[in-house]
């Protein structure tokens, strides 16, 4: 089986990349990640990014009059690299439907929330002031429809009483850190892919809610 390639798109601190980089040279996924883009200078994921020797790009999205024109410059860059999948590592933008479907299919984010709970920001605070007993993340092919697209793989987390949004945050992201490398492991398999908007491993069609794991 061939390695895959994949580009990163972040904004942040790339815990979730660095995850996805440890599999990686644990020869747990069999792909190599050829790029990370990320929309802000100061995001911490370009530096584990060049600590991995992988090239690290920087294109700021204030120096474009619209987003279309951002996401323009930002698929001539990706496109440059060719890649398999573009995996979304909390990437802070909304991306344009034009973008979207020219990688249809072979795109997928993670989302703090259990969707189609939750949507948008502000995830973690949402499920305590509704007073759930769970919350957790969920990884989903990218669609047009803000984290609407098909769920590949749920895992939840309890939510205690009295709990913080910071203390609720952490326990999330640890999960993310085991699902994202888990789904990105099946792509690379070729185990896992999209079609007529659900997602589909090992030639079964998920759920809505995914390959439920926890």
């Amino acid at each position: 089986m061939s390695q895959k390639s994949i580009v990163v798109l972040l904004s942040g601190n790339g815990s979730n990349l660095q995850a996805i980089i440890d599999e990686i040279s644990r020869q747990k996924i069999n792909a190599k990640i050829v790029a990370v883009i990320a929309n802000q200078k100061t995001a911490y994921g370009l530096t584990r990014a060049e600590n991995a020797g992988i090239p690290a790009i920087f294109i700021d999205h204030k120096s474009f009059a619209s987003r279309e024109d951002y996401d323009n410059r930002m698929a001539s860059c990706i496109n440059e690299f060719n890649p398999n999948l573009i995996v979304l590592a909390g990437f802070m933008r909304i991306l344009t439907p034009e973008f979207v479907e020219n990688y249809q299919g072979r795109m997928l984010n993670i989302h703090p929330s259990l969707l189609p709970k939750y949507k948008g920001l502000h995830t973690h605070q949402r499920a305590i002031d509704a007073g759930d007993e769970e919350h957790g993340a969920s990884v989903h092919f990218v669609t047009p429809e803000l984290d609407g697209g098909p769920v590949v793989l749920q895992s939840k987390v309890p939510i205690f009483a009295q709990q913080d949004t910071q203390e609720l945050a952490d326990r999330v992201q640890q999960q993310e850190r085991q699902m994202y490398p888990l789904v990105i492991k099946w792509f690379c398999e070729d185990r896992l892919e999209m079609i007529d908007n659900k997602a589909v491993l090992d030639n079964q069609i998920l759920a809505e809610e995914g390959y439920a794991i926890g």
